[in-house]
């Protein structure tokens, strides 16, 4: 398909044409905002958490809830809720992943199709008492809406509901752009069918321009597009050094315990100054722009007098070089805790993976590391390995340029093209089954939203100022043609 650029009379006429136009469906998502809030406490009061430990009846009532919006909107030739397999196992009730919504119309006279991304499931909430107010209970405090998923990725998916009924609002049966909707239902939970899902529905999500409204924005006031990713591997590592539990008062002094090896491993991941120091763990070039420690201390949260880690321009730290974290350690509680030797302990082992290098790669070094230091000779076990791919922008196409446009538009600020320290593994599955669309990284969140984290929140005029900005895009794109 041909999205080329259009002469300048073309250009002059489809401007007075469009006019009309964009007002117009600016108008419908501001005067549906209300409802559109409603909706998403809706969505938000459904406990969808896709983690095996959890009911999966709530997120296949989150599916079925979004697929209803969806259908209400008229727009789409087909709209289902699907569930795909597992990587890497049978086509079974119980090899299937988390339930998915797929809805799809056809483009007409030579428009594009945009296929828009989103998630439905959500971290679980942690401890009731570190919220203010219950995470499964939306409530409005000054301008944001606080609960789980109100911005991750409730919001994302109601960016893109509200902004479909903009455009058959404004529009009704005269659209020409083609459209599909993923919207995904186990992508906290390591997107493990997402790849078995898009060989098995190619077809249907083909598109010109992907949008994955899945990040963050520079501030309540500056909108991002996100260009950079880190790509993430995580693991269980089980240290083993004794057959079994041994006093620590016969023993101790020794015996090495598994808990003393396990530290003494963990250690050797960072340098004195917090830096990475697994050899073959690589780093990525380019500007950044400038953020202050300060800044980063506010923004993270550290307490007074905790020094930042690692070295160079805090951005480069966050976007373009590799960090590790232990997010997890089995072992038993203070509470219960006896005076033995442990004989195994347990660490659940996160790296964010610098753009440019693999993720396969990057475990692979980290094993090296790890067993070529196993403190007194003790065993290791890696288990559960999940590893997801860096991933870097094309900004040269015109998708690029009609989104920073309905961005500035929307938001009254140009977008800063931004890096994202997290990750977001399935876009290189997107990357690999579609490799000419143009993927646009978009979001409703800012650094205060606290996304995986206790007391979550969206900033309602961000999310306002993300929909009029995909309405816009979606209006704008209806008029190319060949």
């Amino acid at each position: 398909m041909n999205i080329g650029a259009r002469s300048e009379d073309d250009r002059g006429a489809a401007a007075g044409a469009e006019e009309g136009v964009e007002e117009r469906v600016r108008r419908a998502a501001e005067q549906a905002m209300a409802g559109t809030v409603s909706d998403l406490c809706r969505l938000v009061r459904i406990p969808s958490v896709s983690w095996s430990a959890f009911d999966p009846a709530h997120v296949a009532a989150s599916a079925d809830a979004v697929a209803g919006m969806l259908r209400e909107t008229g727009l789409f030739d087909t709209v289902e809720v699907d569930r795909a397999p597992l990587a890497d196992s049978a086509d079974d009730a119980e090899s299937l992943g988390q339930p998915a919504v797929l809805a799809r119309r056809a483009a007409r006279h030579g428009r594009p199709t945009v296929l828009l991304y989103a998630h439905h499931d959500v971290q679980p909430p942690g401890k009731d008492e570190d919220w203010q107010s219950p995470p499964f209970e939306p409530v409005v405090r000054g301008d944001r809406l606080y609960g789980r998923g109100a911005a991750d990725d409730k919001a994302g998916v109601m960016t893109h509901v509200a902004s479909l009924r903009a455009l058959a609002a404004t529009f009704g049966d005269d659209l020409d752009l083609g459209l599909a909707v993923f919207i995904e239902g186990e992508e906290e939970f390591g997107s493990r069918s997402f790849a078995s899902f898009l060989a098995r529905h190619r077809d249907d999500l083909a598109a010109d321009a992907i949008i994955v409204a899945d990040s963050d924005n520079w501030s309540t006031e500056v909108p991002a597009l996100t260009v950079s990713l880190r790509g993430n591997v995580t693991f269980k590592l089980t240290v083993r050094t004794l057959e079994h539990a041994s006093h620590s008062g016969m023993f101790g002094g020794a015996a090495p315990d598994a808990m003393l090896a396990l530290v003494r491993l963990l250690a050797s991941l960072h340098d004195e100054d917090g830096s990475v120091a697994v050899q073959g763990l690589t780093a990525s070039e380019g500007e950044v722009p400038e953020k202050t420690e300060e800044e980063l201390r506010a923004d993270a949260a550290l307490l007074d007098g905790v020094r930042p880690v690692g070295t160079g321009p805090v951005l480069a730290r966050l976007w373009s070089k590799p960090a590790i974290t232990v997010t997890g350690i089995d072992a038993p509680s203070v509470a219960t805790a006896s005076n033995t030797l442990l004989p195994a302990v347990s660490a659940r082992v996160s790296c964010r993976v610098a753009p440019g290098q693999s993720a396969r790669e990057a475990f692979e070094a980290l094993e090296r590391h790890l067993r070529a230091r196993a403190p007194f000779g003790a065993h290791l076990e890696f288990e559960d390995v999940d590893t997801g791919d860096p991933f870097l922008v094309d900004t040269d196409g015109w998708a690029v340029e009609e989104i920073e446009r309905a961005m500035t538009d929307a938001w009254g600020a140009e977008p800063v093209r931004a890096g994202i320290g997290g990750s977001i593994p399935f876009i290189s599955d997107l990357v690999r089954e579609f490799p000419g669309a143009q993927i646009l990284v978009t979001g409703v969140e800012d650094p205060d939203t606290r996304a995986h984290s206790p007391n979550e929140s969206l900033h309602l005029g961000v999310f306002a100022r993300a929909i009029r900005t995909e309405s816009l895009f979606l209006a704008r794109l209806d008029a190319r043609g060949e």
